[in-house]
């Protein structure tokens, strides 16, 4: 029986504004997600043929256990209670554990949301081992010229990457009035050029690299930024210099702000957890495919490391999340895409490891039972040392 609260008719621009607002059922939410891709106009990012093979591996995870919150959890009350859709674990190239859960299977496309904008700067990165950006240096507003005249222009395009760039942005999914809601309002809208133009007119709020600031249109700017460097679209040039190398399986499809326009960088990004795994190996691999440097040397490094900013540790790269280990430190190496509603890409290199998660949670942000973070250092752990 339909309840007051999920309505049977309720229109696409409704459906958005409620899953945002984290009032959806958990049926319907995780429909949403499922579905993301029926939602807005979206380009294809096309797979090749042939899909790269994924050995099996034989690991016993319902030993699993670890503490979290101050009790003991294992496998299943991380499943179970963070509303997991699906999950994948690949350690040393082989397939340790692919589960699917909520309706979803091995063909399910899912929507990402904020995993895209580790995506779209993986893209800057293979556009300056292309030639086709000379510096991260240089004035991102050079390169997107609705940008010039705005508080974009003269901001390096590094501090975009960092979201350092000093420029005003209020992120703030449940709050009608901010800034990244106006956003989404401009993309329900599908009007061509209207992120950007919301984009050209915010403030500063301080010289690039002197703060951070979470901005979902700063990602969008980092989309404009390829697509003018490179005359492709997102789609378009991560198809082929990406998804069909790697050998993706499964066609993707991504969020687009207009039909025909630029696509929405910083999320909707729509495709199977096999794909994101395999995007995650693509990175363990340093962004080199079958032998060929598909990202500059030492770009992955740089990406997905801590920084310090004004003197403090940033824990942030190129909008790459570093994650540290149960001891608080940095030793592997390991750094995760996520975005909100529970999707992840968590790599490790020092245990040659990636967990794909796709979730469909209750809420943006905070709706997690378990920290995610507390699950992936329990994976990291169960793989001695000799098995790096």
């Amino acid at each position: 029986m339909n309840t007051p609260f999920d309505p049977p008719d309720m229109s696409t621009a409704e459906r958005v504004r409620r899953a945002y607002s984290g009032a959806l059922a958990p049926d319907r939410m995780a429909q949403t997600l499922r579905q993301g891709d029926r939602l807005f106009a979206t380009r294809r990012v096309s797979a090749g043929l042939v899909a790269s093979v994924l050995p099996q591996r034989s690991v016993d995870f319902d030993k699993l256990r670890f503490t979290s919150g101050g009790r003991i959890v294992d496998l299943y009350d991380y499943l179970s209670a963070n509303r997991v859709a699906g999950l994948m674990i690949i350690q040393d190239g082989a397939v340790a554990l692919e589960t699917y859960q909520l309706g979803n299977h091995v063909e399910t496309r899912w929507l990402s949301m904020s995993m895209a904008k580790s995506v779209s700067t993986t893209l800057v990165g293979v556009a300056v081992q292309d030639g086709l950006i000379g510096s991260l240096d240089e004035n991102v507003a050079d390169y997107v010229v609705p940008l010039r005249g705005s508080a974009y222009d003269g901001v390096p395009i590094r501090d975009v990457l960092q979201m350092t760039s000093g420029v005003a942005f209020h992120e703030d999914y449940g709050d009608p009035a901010s800034d990244r809601r106006r956003m989404l309002e401009a993309q329900i809208d599908q009007v061509p050029g209207a992120i950007l133009a919301h984009l050209a007119e915010m403030p500063k709020a301080g010289p690039p690299g002197s703060i951070f600031n979470y901005s979902t249109g700063e990602t969008h700017v980092v989309g404009a930024l390829v697509q003018a460097a490179t005359g492709r679209f997102l789609s378009d040039y991560l198809a082929e210099k990406i998804w069909r190398p790697c050998g993706m399986e499964q066609d993707a499809a991504w969020w687009l702000e207009a039909p025909g326009e630029l696509e929405v960088a910083g999320s909707g990004l729509h495709a199977c957890l096999r794909d994101f795994a395999r995007f995650g190996l693509f990175m363990l691999d340093d962004g080199v495919v079958q032998g060929r440097r598909v990202l500059p040397e030492g770009w992955v490094d740089e990406a997905t490391k801590p920084r310090q900013l004004a003197g403090q540790r940033l824990d942030y790269g190129y909008m790459w999340w570093p994650q540290p280990g149960s001891d608080g430190a940095f030793t592997d190496r390991a750094y995760r895409a996520g975005g909100i509603f529970g999707q992840y890409i968590y790599v490790n290199p020092a245990r040659r490891l990636v967990v794909a998660v796709n979730s469909a949670r209750s809420k943006p942000k905070g709706a997690e039972a378990i920290p995610d973070l507390d699950f992936f250092n329990a994976v990291a752990a169960a793989f001695a040392k000799d098995d790096r």
